[in-house]
């Protein structure tokens, strides 16, 4: 884990606010029903759980979100000021390594972690996550796919905070018209004639999906919760997995293709060598800024496939904020987590970062609903399932994408290269 290298430290006079207070339990160690009662008003006639000396909470969180954080936890401050004396320490890691990183030394980890929904069912089954307490209110607060993809079995395991960790085309009006944007094919060929490139991650499974999702073939895991089943290699039905190879070909032979990192676009398109890329919402600050009026988003384009035009696919998802079972200062960790989902600081996260929200009265505002990124990923949506993989869906990529982008170079098989593909995604022992 990287050092520790932010931290907001305020100092509050302590008052006497919680005189029934921790008699008789360990102030480190609350039980869930104190928990309850004591943070959220849920009357269990137990113990209040809440520390009213020191308490620390280590929030891991990616650094470009640090800043609104610090604007969360101030206002926090300011709530529950003369309650403790609070010190918050900011940890940067990317949210794709959440469930490693936890996982890996849950007792050291983080109080608070962010990450997205298709890593809950691990993290549960590693004992990582802590039940959220007051469920019934933060189910009444979110919107019905963000709270499903915060449970598991009956229970809530996490706080939901935005409804919107999807994909879309985000494209510059100078160059495209509402028309063009339509097919992968016009895109590519007004950026080749432009001189400019289409970006896309080819070495993500994430991205990769969209050229599978809508052909008729098959993939999920399984129900042991770890492997997968798939048949993107089959040789029979309207569409093969060597049609689909066939197509990536194609697109990668584009002198208006890049396979670019995502973390990439940004620069691309502020010094204008990319107009048109695939995305999400956390770029959507950044892009708009550099194409101003000509900023736009949609859907994702079809694509030309064995003749026909599919509509690529996508995977969608929400974020959510966890809380450490093992955090010692679980009672304060689990208000904090509640504090910045809330609908306040939805709406914060939305105006200065750009995230859709899943909480429903900040998600309904005029704001959410004229922003281009944000109806670009809801509509994609109707094309795109919950991201639901085993171990083994991820690493087969790497060279499934490069090898593709690269046109090829060592001139395999097309179907050597899918069955390859799908020997990895569906093997039994992780890779």
């Amino acid at each position: 884990m990287k050092k520790k290298f932010f931290r907001s430290m305020v100092s509050v006079s302590l008052c006497g606010l919680l005189a029934a207070g921790c008699a008789g339990q360990n102030a480190s160690e609350p039980s869930t029903e104190s928990v309850a009662e004591e943070v959220f008003g849920v009357d269990t006639g137990a113990d209040t759980a809440l520390d009213n000396g020191d308490v620390t909470i280590t929030i891991r969180a990616e650094a470009n979100n640090f800043d609104v954080l610090t604007k969360m936890e101030k206002s926090f401050q300011e709530e529950y000021a003369g309650q403790a004396n609070f010190t918050f320490e900011f940890i940067e890691q990317p949210d794709a390594d959440t469930k490693k990183d936890i996982l890996g030394d849950i007792h050291n980890a983080a109080d608070i972690f962010f990450f997205a929904d298709d890593q809950l069912s691990s993290m549960v089954a590693g004992g990582a996550l802590e039940a959220v307490p007051n469920a019934d209110e933060v189910r009444k607060a979110n919107s019905e796919g963000s709270i499903e993809a915060a449970t598991i079995g009956d229970t809530l395991y996490a706080y939901p905070m935005s409804a919107d960790n999807g994909y879309f085309l985000y494209y510059n009006k100078a160059y495209f018209t509402e028309e063009d944007v339509q097919t992968l094919d016009r895109v590519l060929e007004i950026c080749a004639q432009n001189g400019k490139k289409f970006s896309m991650q080819w070495d993500s499974g994430w991205y990769l999906y969209s050229f599978f999702g809508n052909t008729g073939m098959e993939f999920g895991i399984n129900d042991d919760g770890v492997t997968n089943h798939c048949n993107w290699n089959t040789t029979e039905g309207a569409i093969t997995g060597v049609d689909v190879v066939n197509a990536m070909l194609d697109i990668a032979r584009s002198p208006g293709f890049l396979n670019g990192q995502d973390s990439d676009f940004p620069a691309g398109a502020k010094d204008g060598s990319i107009i048109a890329a695939v995305s999400g919402v956390w770029n959507a600050m950044e892009i708009q800024q550099a194409w101003g009026e000509n900023y736009a988003a949609v859907k994702l384009p079809t694509f030309t496939c064995a003749g026909q035009q599919i509509q690529m696919s996508s995977f969608v998802g929400y974020k959510m904020v966890g809380v450490n079972s093992y955090s010692d200062h679980l009672a304060w960790a689990l208000k904090f987590a509640d504090w910045i989902t809330n609908e306040q600081n939805q709406t914060l996260r939305f105006e200065e970062r750009g995230q859709g929200p899943s909480n429903i009265n900040a998600a309904a505002s005029d704001a959410v609903g004229q922003t281009p990124a944000i109806q670009a990923v809801l509509a994609q949506s109707e094309y795109g399932v919950l991201q639901r993989v085993g171990n083994n869906y991820w690493n087969p990529f790497l060279d499934f994408g490069a090898t593709l982008a690269a046109g090829n170079p060592q001139g395999l098989e097309p179907q050597e290269i899918i069955d390859t593909l799908v020997a990895g995604i569906t093997a039994s022992t992780v890779n």
